[in-house]
């Protein structure tokens, strides 16, 4: 008996092998095996599947996905004070892999863990940042790493107003969430992804969607 295919896991899920073997939108894509190699938190699976290539010829290849969910995103702004709410944050990864202190500068964001995009995200502003919005700009949805990484970011814009909250920082303490907020001059945001001082990738699309086609447009 094996933790998360015949028994549950610690997040009570069983038949993670089964995922992706019945998909049948590419033709040229037969799905042969699914592995599941590690089930902690998240499921990292192998994929052995036969791929049609454009001459013909078919080909055996494995490929292994990273599956943590889908999620959602934010950008919070303040067309007045000509602002955006941001939070810092430490990043492991990005920590153990060049950057000076995995302080990362983020819009709030988190998991759907089985909410519509729109729930998740009305409660990853209020945890993040304290504050309660209305109806969020649906902006795009994005695969942030389709070559490994299954999940699909939905990405939401809308306006925050100021507030004085006696909270010291925000995020689940529980889950090791220590979260504080950064509101920036959108100029000064925009300056920092150009100098590095923003360094991720979410966050980056909605300042440039903000500066393009969002509420700085004609700035």
């Amino acid at each position: 008996m094996t933790a998360g295919l015949d028994t549950p896991d610690r997040r009570g899920r069983t038949g993670l092998d089964r995922h992706g073997r019945d998909l049948t939108g590419n033709p040229r894509v037969r799905i042969e095996d699914v592995e599941v190699l590690s089930c902690d938190w998240y499921v990292l699976r192998r994929t052995t599947f036969d791929y049609r290539h454009r001459d013909g010829h078919w080909s055996r290849e494995q490929r292994e996905t990273y599956d943590r969910g889908d999620g959602a995103t934010i950008l919070l702004y303040n067309t007045d004070r000509r602002t955006v709410l941001l939070t810092r944050q430490f990043r492991l990864p990005a920590y153990v892999n060049g950057h000076p202190d995995g302080m990362l500068i983020e819009t709030a964001a988190g998991l759907l863990d089985g909410d519509s995009p729109e729930e998740a995200i009305h409660r990853e502003a209020a945890e993040e940042t304290g504050h309660t919005i209305g109806t969020p700009e649906r902006v795009f949805e994005v695969y942030m790493s389709p070559g490994s990484v299954t999940e699909r970011l939905h990405f939401f814009a809308a306006p925050y107003r100021p507030q004085v909250s006696a909270a010291d920082g925000y995020g689940i303490a529980a889950e090791g969430e220590d979260i504080t907020t950064v509101e920036l001059p959108f100029a000064e945001a925009l300056a920092m992804v150009r100098s590095g001082a923003i360094a991720d990738a979410k966050t980056i699309m909605l300042l440039q969607w903000a500066a393009l086609d969002g509420p700085y447009r004609h700035s």
